[in-house]
């Protein structure tokens, strides 16, 4: 009981997807550094990213009770030292499943809008997978997302300013085939290893 906890939450239908393969790494090498992990496949746990009214914040009553699905993921969440989110980047942002852990988990008097601040004090990385190679005009937009809108626009928003970003390009490893297709997804696999060691070193 006395380690200190890692959330890895990752959102992808599939399970022997990259995005997957990764989070288990992630999870993998967070445990050998003495964490407790909690392995948040929101996917394969049924979460359900519609929002409802009964999670709509009221800001005017930051005490309101949420869906129980809510505040059990809130627990998850406020209950980790370090939380590391992996994730496919689809059309420049977050795919749906995560953006809607996000919406409604990440709500009003559980993560923000507290004199005490909730989040304060915990770490965070943001892994993202990229179809497009790195070298491609529009990868400025996926940076975009993991600086702006991830880091500063969710985590520092929320208090987390120990936040990490990674961006991994040409997720699908367009062309490659044999050698030179296990090269670049090895090369994929150390980025997200110094990803990961960043995150541990604060």
């Amino acid at each position: 009981m006395d380690k200190p906890t890692a959330l890895v939450v990752f959102a992808h239908h599939r399970a022997d997807s990259l995005t997957a393969v990764l989070a288990r790494r992630t999870a993998d090498r967070l445990e050998a550094a003495g964490y407790r992990v909690d392995l948040l496949d929101l996917h394969a746990e049924g979460f359900d990213p519609r929002n409802r009214v009964e999670d709509e914040p009221d800001y005017g009553d930051r005490d309101k009770r949420y869906s129980p699905e809510v505040h059990a993921h809130a627990e998850r969440l406020l209950a980790a030292d370090l939380v590391a989110a992996v994730f496919p980047v689809w059309w420049f942002g977050l795919p749906a499943l995560l953006k809607g852990w996000i919406d409604r988990v990440w709500n009003y008097g559980l993560t923000y809008g507290r004199r005490e601040k909730p989040m304060a004090g915990k770490r965070m990385l943001w892994l993202g997978l990229a179809g497009l190679a790195e070298d491609d005009p529009n990868s400025d937009l996926t940076r975009a997302l993991l600086d702006g809108a991830l880091r500063r626009g969710i985590s520092e928003f929320c208090d987390v300013t120990d936040v990490h970003t990674e961006a991994l390009f040409d997720s699908e490893a367009k062309g490659l085939e044999g050698a030179d297709r296990e090269r670049h997804y090895a090369a994929l696999l150390a980025r997200a290893d110094v990803a990961v060691d960043k995150l541990l070193a604060g």
